[in-house]
């Protein structure tokens, strides 16, 4: 299958710690990758990841808190200093020209890429980005301030093309993508035939949401629906419902409610509050663990897993 891998850079919420930095994620696309959100510390932790700076295609902000954005502008002065020259796209809600625009004019005014802003209007699900392999669309959230997640869908790929059907009926290479394309195939004596004996089912198609920051949205779910993998924000443990909501953020019981609602593939839960533990914390055993977090949701959605910095998951 082609290359479909979520790369967590940050998972943490808004006060980053020694072991957890604050939101951002790649999406690495077939070698084409798309950045979820950059925070504060981003550009070491995309280094140490070893992904390829050259290769990053887009940056998606889902709102304007610090916590989402603070890492911005070092990294596209980063990239100035690497020598990028291709066009880079940054997606965000209203206000993104009117807060960054004076600093890219600022700081970034004579780097050898232009920085092209995008707008978006949150409240509405749209494609904003489509190109051969995937589109990406927005999911309207509910926060203090404007905000979205983001829908990665993979494109359908042709069907595979058997090599021993190559083989027997000595198909040129010239046909080869037209018969993964859905084209029987008729021999030089005439005979028919048919595509589903030439070829196999084309790789299933696969879906990745990020959804953060927001409040429990039940409506989210529709928009979910069936997707391989889901990333919803888990500020908070139950016995903080009240907190989260009037912070607009989540639970990881809510988290794991859309995720059932929806009928997505996996969950994983991310956003954590520092008022929660790490697993490999070597603190005192007072405090709440993030593993509580994770108990409560599986209780819910079993097949949840929690974020961590660093994490490579593949779809």
């Amino acid at each position: 299958m082609e290359k479909f891998e979520i790369n967590i850079l940050g998972c943490g919420a808004a006060l980053p710690t020694p072991r957890r930095l604050s939101s951002s994620q790649i999406v690495n696309i077939r070698e084409k990758l798309f950045m979820l959100d950059c925070a504060e510390g981003t550009q070491m932790a995309l280094r140490r990841s070893r992904l390829s700076f050259s290769h990053l295609q887009a940056i998606f902000l889902t709102h304007l808190h610090g916590d989402h954005v603070f890492g911005l502008i070092g990294m596209l002065s980063t990239f100035g200093l690497l020598g990028r020259i291709q066009d880079l796209h940054i997606y965000g809600p209203q206000d993104l020209e009117r807060v960054f625009q004076p600093q890219i004019d600022y700081f970034c005014a004579d780097f050898p890429y232009r920085i092209i802003l995008h707008e978006i209007d949150p409240r509405t699900p749209q494609v904003i980005y489509e190109d051969r392999s995937v589109t990406i669309s927005t999911l309207p959230l509910t926060h203090r301030v404007p905000c979205c997640g983001y829908l990665f869908r993979e494109k359908p790929t042709p069907r595979h093309i058997r090599r021993d059907m190559i083989d027997f009926y000595h198909i040129p290479i010239s046909q080869i993508n037209n018969i993964k394309a859905g084209m029987d195939w008729t021999t030089p004596d005439g005979d028919l035939i048919p595509n589903e004996r030439l070829t196999t089912p084309s790789d299933p198609v696969r879906s990745y949401a990020y959804c953060t920051d927001t409040t429990y949205r039940p409506q989210l779910a529709e928009l979910l629906r069936g997707i391989t993998c889901l990333y919803h924000e888990a500020t908070f443990a139950s016995e903080h419902a009240l907190l989260a909501k009037k912070t607009f953020h989540s639970t990881a019981a809510q988290a794991a409610q859309i995720a059932l609602d929806a009928q997505v593939g996996r969950l994983i839960l991310g956003h954590f509050s520092s008022r929660y533990k790490t697993p490999a914390s070597k603190d005192s055993d007072e405090g709440i663990s993030e593993l509580t977090l994770l108990q409560e949701a599986q209780q819910i959605f079993p097949s949840t897993m929690l974020a961590e910095d660093g994490m490579n998951i593949k779809l």
